[in-house]
């Protein structure tokens, strides 16, 4: 084949790692595509900044129809980031016929579905495997290795700022406060990390995975999300003693063809993968009909581990070149969407009470899950010597969130409770 000249849209952090691999791995490229690959063309904001990588100057352009107008460019690598602009020019790329690569997930989450057509009605191929869990190649494995199989649930660490900082809350017995700036000097955390810690971020990838999973047009309102700021160094420690670890926790569930997914903080066994999953380290966790239970580990961002993913989708454009058969990787949603209600989500729940102390309050309590028929696993009272209120622990059974909203609701009408300090969803 003759070789293939790539435009790369953005030289920072992940960019810089697709040149290194590129131009550092041209053997190993041809070995398995049959072809050369070449940077052609860079788009970048600024040609006479400094760089950590030395790159040719006519390489470099700060117009970007240098890149998705130059008829000599067969793939166009998306590493820009942001929305509006990232998907005109993919858009513009599309309908000259070059193929997409990108790590975009914010994009391909909210208008995924607008350039997969695209790339469907001119024959190119639109491959994101960067965009959800950095070097973990989770979208391939969804696509391609649960083809023969029937996903019923994805649930996963998909976030590695937050995890970083439950993992330090947990670890050190830290304030929240305290090791969020620790990971914004440490560069973990950006200067505003509304996106990561109020769950954001995960949300935008669990559409993706949603989409891709359960074979439907998952959009991001779809998601339920509930962020990680209002977890206190007292909820971790409550979760350990009583064999739990809190995750930011991304879950796509499927029952009878009604799916939901959410974004939250969730009470993890110690006992399951998930919970020794600690740093910026990311997982997934996916259960199918056939093969039951498969985890998937690794760095969920990074410049090398996310450039690894991208080149990994170039060869893959490459090897479909070859072939002839751009265009026709066969995973648009093709079934109907059905949300499951409050009625239909059901898990177990902890919940932190402080009620008064004297006798006869935690009958009262009791008697509330009891009218709602939500049974209960275990009931703990914690003395607190800095707290004049009694302290109660709940561990439900799995409970319904409809029949969950009307017990807490009732909670907060009774005189006896005097705060609902933490309610989180236990896995495992």
């Amino acid at each position: 084949m003759k070789p293939i000249r790539v435009g790369l849209l953005g030289l920072g952090t992940v960019g810089t790692g697709v040149v290194r691999i590129v131009e550092g791995h041209q053997q190993d490229l041809l070995s398995q595509t049959g072809a050369a690959i070449e940077i052609a063309k860079i788009l970048v904001q600024d040609k006479s900044k400094a760089r950590n990588i030395s790159v040719s100057a006519d390489v470099l352009t700060e117009n970007p129809w240098d890149v998705i107008e130059n008829p000599e460019i067969d793939i166009v690598v998306e590493v820009m980031g942001g929305i509006d602009l990232a998907k005109k020019y993919m858009l513009e790329a599309l309908d000259r016929g070059k193929h997409i690569v990108t790590a975009n997930k914010d994009l391909m989450a909210l208008h995924g579905q607008e350039i997969l057509a695209k790339a469907a009605e001119k024959g190119c191929d639109v491959f994101y495997e960067a965009s959800v869990a950095g070097g973990i190649p989770i979208i391939r494995t969804l696509v391609e290795g649960f083809s023969s199989d029937r996903i019923t649930k994805i649930m996963g660490i998909v976030n590695g700022t937050t995890n970083y900082i439950l993992s330090k809350m947990s670890q050190e017995g830290a304030a929240y406060d305290d090791v969020l700036k620790e990971a914004q000097q440490l560069g973990y955390a950006e200067s505003d990390p509304t996106s990561d810690v109020e769950g954001f971020d995960a949300a935008r990838k669990m559409t993706i995975l949603g989409t891709l999973g359960f074979h439907a047009n998952v959009s991001l309102s779809d998601v339920t999300v509930k962020g990680i700021s209002q977890v206190t160094k007292e909820d971790i420690t409550y979760g350990k003693r009583l064999g739990y670890e809190v995750k930011l926790l991304g879950i796509a569930e499927r029952n009878d063809e009604h799916i939901s997914i959410s974004v939250q903080p969730t009470m993890v066994k110690t006992s399951h993968p998930l919970a020794s999953v600690n740093g910026v380290y990311n997982a997934v966790y996916v259960y199918g009909e056939a093969v039951g239970e498969t985890m998937f580990y690794g760095p969920g961002a990074g410049e090398m581990p996310t450039a690894t993913s991208i080149v990994a989708d170039l060869v893959a454009v490459v090897r479909n070149l070859k072939l002839g058969i751009n265009g026709q990787r066969g995973f648009a949603p093709y079934k109907e969407k059905k949300l499951k209600t409050d009625e239909q989500i059901a898990s177990k729940n902890f919940i932190l009470l402080h009620v008064a102390d004297k006798a006869g309050v935690l009958a009262q309590i009791t008697q509330v899950f009891a009218q709602h028929e939500v049974s209960l696993e275990s009931v703990l009272q914690h003395p607190n010597s800095l707290n004049p209120n009694a302290e109660i622990i709940i561990i439900t059974h799995d409970a319904n969130q409809a029949s969950m909203k009307k017990v807490l609701h009732q909670f907060e009408a009774m005189d006896v409770v005097h705060a609902i300090k933490s309610v989180y969803r236990v896995e495992g």
